[in-house]
């Protein structure tokens, strides 16, 4: 058991027992992410009545079932699982599940999680031994369907090896049955699955290859901010003496694995014992992910029961909560002036490149960052970003808003910017959609049984624009992102010339139905939205 937990969770390293608590106050505050501002007054958002899953090798331990959490450990659990069932008491247990639950939902005072009272469900898939890919597609299956099937994201800080995938040759290329499982789920159970990214040698790549969810690298700390990935990120391009095992586990063709990167260096955390840790990993980035939606769930369903105009139950989409996290994201730091959209920190490479020097900004073909994805997980922008509301295509829209819509093939969307955007001001616009997987349902019960399989309907291709408000066509456009592998497109760029413009949503090429539905979010520069 053990050995099989060190093999498949994020590059577990241990730094030792500490006694301070300043480690995950960092990650969750304003040097990491920024969520303990959502904490406060007036926005009280902690996750309440909120369902968020998590599924590993082990499990996180729960008070009166498990005699080692008999300290009353720092969470509570609103259920423990091994696989599809019921656990037996202190059976699976694990200190990697413990330490990534409390970065979620700890409501210690000392290390308080970034969703102190969201629910969280928790699912042990047991050892390679006794199962596999089949075995971790049914307890994701059953998390999903937890809390009458309403959990918004579900956490991997685990993965599968390449060498024990079943397929000759394995290559990571979305076809192994945990990561079809994964996509097919988050659309039929509309859950976001955030993916700790693949590090090390002989790392776990598994289901990193998956199109609708979020998969994430670690940021450390440099001069008291996260702001730089680090160097045992397993993201950056295939060079030197491991090109060939680091190249067999990158995402195959020009596809980007990382969407977003989040503090995962020297987090102090609880174990099983109680006591504190000083840990890293991308195994510690994704929760701080996952317990970003349940901050923002709570704040969307708030909005819904008091019906404010602008809100509809899209805001529970998988696909808006991917958007809005990654269209909010840090990139480089504003200087005041809120050109550049009020971000707080410059991200930087392992190479220290920043985002102005990476393909991504310069190549409409290649929408993420290799290591950074879209940059820095910011939950304090991302509740600004999201809290502009749902705004419609074909009127007039406010310079910060996000939508769910479904567009038609050679068709399009548009979304016209109310008011003229400055020369020199920067744009974030985020668009994502869904790859088609389905279950091959033998016993029509429609679940996933261990020895059925799924069928991978394809990509659709989607493009985004930016253009002048009057432009007809895409000829002249200001910025585009036009990748035909990627299952999110994403522009970032800076307006030369003062005016009115608009975003385009096209649909140009149909691999399966012709109806796509998709989100998209928008931040531009606003007077009134200025740091």
């Amino acid at each position: 058991m053990k050995q099989s937990i060190a093999w498949l969770t994020g590059s577990l390293s241990v730094f030792g027992l500490i006694t301070h608590s300043w480690a995950l106050d960092n990650s969750v505050g304003k040097a990491g992410i920024n969520a303990y501002e959502l904490h406060k007054q007036p926005y009280n958002l902690t996750g309440r009545k909120i369902a968020i899953g998590q599924v590993e090798i082990g499990r996180p331990g729960r008070f009166g079932l498990d005699k080692i959490a008999a300290w009353n450990p720092s969470f509570k659990l609103a259920g423990v699982y091994f696989r599809n069932k019921l656990v037996k008491a202190n059976g699976n247990l694990d200190n990697h599940a413990a330490m990534v639950a409390t970065v979620m939902v700890s409501q210690d005072k000392r290390i308080p999680g970034v969703a102190p009272n969201a629910r969280l469900y928790a699912s042990a898939v047991g050892s390679l031994k006794k199962g596999g890919q089949s075995e971790e597609c049914l307890a994701s299956q059953h998390i999903a369907q937890q809390n009458s099937g309403d959990v918004r994201a579900i956490n991997f800080s685990f993965g599968e090896s390449l060498q024990q995938d079943p397929r000759e040759n394995a290559k990571l290329d979305g076809n192994a049955l945990l990561t079809k499982c994964i996509d097919w789920s988050a659309r039929v159970h509309d859950v976001l699955y955030v993916i700790a990214g693949n590090q090390g040698k002989g790392g776990i790549p598994i289901p990193t290859d998956h199109y609708n969810g979020i998969t994430t690298a670690y940021t450390a700390k440099r001069q008291g901010k996260f702001t730089k990935v680090d160097f045992a990120n397993l993201s950056s391009l295939p060079v030197g003496i491991g090109r060939r095992l680091i190249k067999r586990e990158i995402n195959q063709g020009k596809r980007r694995a990382v969407n977003l990167v989040a503090p995962g260096n020297k987090i102090a955390l609880y174990d099983l014992s109680g006591k504190i840790n000083e840990v890293s990993g991308t195994s510690f980035a994704a929760p701080h992910i996952t317990g970003s939606v349940a901050l923002l769930q709570e704040f969307g369903d708030r909005q819904i029961r008091s019906k404010q105009p602008n809100w509809s139950l899209d805001s529970r989409r998988h696909q808006v909560m991917k958007v809005v996290l990654l269209n909010s994201a840090d990139k480089l730091i504003d200087n005041g002036n809120g050109l550049l959209l009020g971000m707080t920190r410059t991200v930087l490479s392992k190479k220290n490149y920043n985002w102005l020097e990476s393909d991504a900004y310069n190549n409409p073909q290649i929408p993420l960052d290799m290591e950074m994805g879209t940059g820095h997980l910011n939950a304090f922008r991302a509740y600004q970003q999201f809290s502009a509301g749902q705004w419609k295509p074909d009127n007039v829209v406010p310079a910060l808003g996000w939508n769910y819509d479904t567009v038609t093939y050679q068709k399009y969307h548009d979304y016209v910017i109310e008011n003229p955007l400055p020369q020199g001001s920067y744009v974030a616009i985020t668009l994502a959609w869904d790859r088609h997987v389905e279950l091959n349902d033998t016993n029509k019960n429609e679940q996933y049984d261990v020895g059925e399989t799924f069928r991978d309907r394809g990509l659709n291709n989607l493009d985004l624009h930016l253009l002048s408000a009057t432009d007809k066509t895409n000829n002249k456009n200001t910025c585009s992102s036009v990748s035909k592998v990627d299952s999110v497109e994403h522009i970032f760029c800076q307006i030369p010339t003062t005016g009115l413009y608009k975003i385009r949503v096209e649909y140009p090429q149909p691999i399966n139905q012709q109806n796509q539905p998709y989100a998209i979010a928008w931040w531009t520069f606003s007077a009134k939205n200025k740091p």
